[in-house]
């Protein structure tokens, strides 16, 4: 499921009012909190769209984590709006995560908590920095740490702050939407190889 290319074309006609470049926190090889211009929407564009999730994960998901990419999108006519943004990803990968370990690591009230799941991706199910394609990519710090909390803040720490109003989160997180990208295609890598030799349908 893509993009609507009418919100697309909605989102580029308002963009074209607002022309670049926008320097933003990205991650890139050698430095995870580099600030990278983009010179134009569409280039800024290309960027967010490049972070789609492959097929084969489930609808619902999918759809939960487009309205990110839309967010990522707006945010060209205000930086500020990328928060939000971050904040529907971290929502987005609490789902995936909660379906595909909710029960390995629900506890005995029943309540499934994020880090705990962050965690068990590490513990338990293989996940090393080095299958993460972001870490391959740029290299830099651990993923696994921030994912363990061995790193503060931790992902979690992160989510919750988003969500509760920590009042000192003004700049975006770099590299948090391909973070989360890479954390849910883990999550269900099996059913996207399922998917890709055509195994599945969705």
């Amino acid at each position: 499921m893509s993009l609507m290319p009418e919100f697309l074309d909605a989102v580029a006609a308002a963009a074209a009012r607002l022309p670049g470049p926008r320097n933003v926190p990205w991650p890139m090889p050698g430095r995870l909190d580099a600030i990278v211009p983009f010179a134009t929407f569409a280039e800024w564009q290309s960027s967010i769209l490049d972070l789609d999730l492959r097929p084969g994960i489930p609808e619902i998901v999918t759809a939960k984590y487009k309205r990110a990419l839309k967010l990522h999108l707006l945010a060209w006519i205000d930086l500020d709006i990328i928060k939000a943004g971050e904040m529907v990803a971290l929502a987005t990968l609490e789902l995936a995560l909660k379906d595909c370990y909710g029960d390995k690591v629900r506890d005995k009230r029943g309540n499934i908590s994020f880090g705990r799941t962050l965690r068990y991706m590490v513990e338990h199910d293989g996940l090393t920095d080095d299958k993460m394609p972001m870490h391959r990519r740029c290299g830099g710090g651990s993923v696994v740490s921030r994912l363990t909390g061995k790193t503060k803040p931790s992902l979690a720490d992160i989510r919750n702050d988003l969500a509760h109003g920590y009042p000192f989160d003004g700049l975006p997180w770099s590299g948090a939407l391909e973070l989360v990208r890479d954390l849910i295609e883990y999550a269900y890598r099996g059913v996207i190889a399922e998917y890709a030799a055509g195994w599945i349908l969705i």
